[in-house]
């Protein structure tokens, strides 16, 4: 396995927009603009340890709009939840927040919320706790995909909305898709390509999950990437550029679909910024073909066509 090494240049410098705020996340949406959820302050964690739902303080939430080098704000003040993800669903926003609570029937926090560009919200409803990756596609569809806690629960869900790990969702908050095929204990990378092709990648058996023909006729096949604990992945369907897995942070790995359903052993691909210097992010998105890399208001990105 030989070793390539790429030098990134950043694309957008967000600095301008994020005095007073710090980033929780940056995304690609399915209309190809980038999305950068930003918050006054970081909520603390729960004894140190776990990132909390609701919250006692009132948080003033910041979206980014990146689309080249043009970008636009969307304010959303006054919450009381911890939201971690940001999508365009339509003509709206949709906020996310990876936990939620059960407190007894009927009683649960709702942690999707969708916003108007104005800020003002429209909807709230429930897609569970645990959720690992959220992915909305151009029409609507919502993705989300779940590590354990969400598959066998916690914070009350002794039924936890995510125990099959990978569902579908409309844009009102109804089910219209979970995995009954593969057995998932930690859906750890989730790639929407479009309607029609949406990729997972998932533990125990570390197999790359393949579903076509959209949520109402899926179909789902299975390969083997021979890689353990990749954190996301991105194709172009031919080739296939891997977070390196457990204990290789820094280290990428391209490889190729030569066989059906196998992958070749590949190349390991390691980034450098624009000083030289390894680049390390705050934060990875995988979307597509690309992948996005953000460091210190910095935004990196690189499509696989440009590795090969």
């Amino acid at each position: 396995m030989f070793h390539k090494t790429v030098t990134l240049q950043p694309f957008v410098d967000i600095s301008v927009h994020t005095e007073g705020f710090e980033m929780v996340s940056a995304q690609f949406g399915g209309d190809n603009c980038v999305y950068v959820l930003l918050i006054n302050q970081i909520p603390e964690r729960e004894r140190g340890m776990f990132v909390p739902s609701a919250l006692k303080l009132t948080y003033t939430y910041k979206v980014l709009i990146v689309e080249d080098q043009y970008i636009d704000e969307v304010v959303i003040g006054g919450q009381h939840f911890n939201y971690h993800y940001v999508q365009p669903l339509r003509r709206h926003l949709l906020l996310v927040g990876a936990r939620c609570s059960y407190y007894g029937a009927d009683k649960y926090d709702l942690n999707a919320k969708v916003c108007d560009y104005k800020g003002r919200t429209i909807r709230e409803f429930l897609l569970g706790d645990g959720i690992q990756s959220v992915q909305v596609t151009e029409k609507g569809t919502i993705w989300t995909s779940y590590f354990d806690e969400g598959v066998f629960g916690n914070n009350g869900w002794d039924q936890p909305v995510g125990a099959h790990g990978l569902l579908a969702w409309d844009e009102h908050g109804n089910k219209i898709y979970e995995d009954n095929v593969a057995d998932i204990a930690d859906c750890y990378a989730l790639n929407v390509v479009h309607e029609e092709e949406v990729w997972f990648y998932y533990y125990t058996d570390f197999l790359l999950g393949c579903i076509t023909g959209g949520p109402g006729q899926a179909k789902v096949s299975f390969m083997n990437p021979e890689i353990s604990g990749s954190a996301g992945f991105c194709t172009d369907g031919c080739h296939f550029l891997f977070d390196g897995g457990y204990g290789k942070s820094g280290d990428y790995i391209i490889k190729k679909n030569e066989k059906a359903a196998s992958l070749t052993k590949g190349h390991k691909v390691h980034f450098l910024n624009e000083k030289a210097e390894p680049l390390a992010p705050l934060t990875q998105d995988f979307r597509e073909d690309r992948v996005l890399f953000s460091k210190n208001n910095l935004l990196y990105q690189v499509s696989i066509k440009e590795l090969v």
